[in-house]
């Protein structure tokens, strides 16, 4: 593995020992107790036993950091400058019928910068991660974003509402951290999306950045309501102008 720093390295503990959790659940779905948290916001026994190792785990080595996490929302701690983000199952609804494309999500947030972050895929062993200034990579091999300046050729997701008259090529994975996660690997050349929480995104701006692919302004002091767009360079002025009224 390529030198990553100690904060990253908890990380990854973290995560492998959550996830066992996901596979294990994964394969009897049907046993899983669901309450329904709204529309299409679902919480499972999955997403609390996941969030609650993590959390344990990064405590074990930060006991200090504060925390933002999509089950027990913020939790401020001695050190209010360190703060880990965290989403346990970032692809519920697929989670819950079966639907292989979901991950955990973390990532260390220092004053108004994402600095560390890790989607990890457990159904296909894809763990991507990135820290400020050393790169982006997938299982230790470092990644790219697409080099693709042709519109038409590109493909993009999102997982909202797209106006009929956008001509191009787009998917709705339900999963924002893997989206930006296929960005910063190049499967996707772009993702535009409104109305997301932190902990959606916070891991998938760092692989985005450190893959050499661009974002809008995010500030990160606000949890919710956050909106996206987030390419490659090449195809970043091209897609901004077809989403101009989005």
């Amino acid at each position: 593995m390529n030198s990553i720093s100690a904060n990253l390295n908890l990380m990854i503990k973290a995560c492998e020992k959550a996830s066992k959790i996901l596979i294990r659940d994964f394969g009897e779905v049907e046993k899983l107790q669901v309450s329904k948290k709204g529309p299409s916001d679902f919480v499972t026994n999955s997403d609390v036993k996941t969030e609650k190792i993590i959390i344990e785990e990064l405590a074990r080595g930060r006991p200090d950091y504060s925390i933002i996490s999509e089950e027990n929302g913020v939790k401020e701690n001695k050190d209010n400058k360190n703060t880990w983000v965290i989403d346990p199952i970032d692809g519920t609804v697929n989670f819950l019928h079966g639907i292989p494309h979901f991950a955990i999500s973390i990532a260390l947030k220092h004053e108004n910068e994402i600095i560390s972050g890790l989607i990890f895929d457990p159904i296909k062993d894809e763990m991507f991660y990135a820290e400020k200034n050393n790169g982006a990579f997938l299982n230790n091999k470092r990644i790219r974003v697409s080099k693709k300046n042709n519109i038409q050729e590109c493909l993009f997701a999102t997982s909202g509402t797209v106006d009929k008259e956008i001509e191009f090529s787009y998917r709705k994975s339900g999963s924002a951290a893997l989206d930006l996660a296929y960005i910063a690997c190049g499967r996707y050349d772009g993702y535009f999306q409104k109305n997301l929480h932190l902990w959606d995104i916070a891991a998938g701006l760092i692989l985005v950045k450190e893959a050499g692919g661009v974002i809008n302004k995010i500030d990160l002091n606000f949890c919710k309501d956050l909106k996206i767009i987030a390419s490659s360079p090449d195809i970043n002025e091209k897609l901004m102008e077809k989403i101009s009224n989005f």
